[in-house]
């Protein structure tokens, strides 16, 4: 492994405590030499650190005695993990026919302006994350906005920022 990438594999790991890592060797530990051990392990590691950065990932491939490639194919494959992180508010955006036409994409450059952040990111403090979706089946709300699981329809720009305050 070349230096860079240790430096990388260092850095990704010093932002986990000792014990979380220690929770992902007693995860990983409880599943070895067991067939299909992958995703339950992965999913139990991500409860632990939120999401799946390739550092963790390399420990888990070692811990399982399984090709990096593997482990990074079965977190880039399921949607349902996450190699960035994710805040503790997560705010998805309708993007779907309905809410587009009602100014779903209005609402959303309004949120990148008020987070600064795109679409997939999450703000440095880890407080929110912002994502866009197709369609929340909610479309005579329409603009729909999801924050957590709590659903507000008929979103104006111009009261998005008051709305997100709310949770922080």
């Amino acid at each position: 492994m070349s230096d860079i990438c240790t430096s990388q594999v260092i850095e990704e790991l010093a932002e986990f405590t000792t014990e979380q890592l220690g929770q992902i060797d007693k995860i990983i530990e409880s599943y070895k030499g067991k067939p299909g051990a992958l995703i339950p392990v992965l999913e139990q590691v991500q409860d632990v650190c939120g999401y799946l950065p390739m550092a963790v990932q390399m420990r888990v491939a070692k811990g399982l005695n399984l090709p990096v490639a593997n482990v990074y194919g079965v977190v880039t494959f399921y949607s349902f993990f996450t190699m960035v992180p994710k805040g503790k508010n997560v705010i998805r955006v309708c993007l779907g026919t309905a809410c587009y036409v009602r100014g779903g994409k209005r609402i959303l450059e309004r949120c990148t302006e008020i987070l600064g952040i795109e679409p997939g990111e999450c703000t440095e403090d880890r407080l929110f994350s912002l994502e866009t979706v197709r369609c929340l089946g909610a479309c005579g709300l329409a603009p729909v906005v999801v924050i957590n699981d709590d659903t507000h329809g008929q979103v104006k720009p111009a009261k998005l920022e008051e709305l997100i305050a709310q949770y922080n």
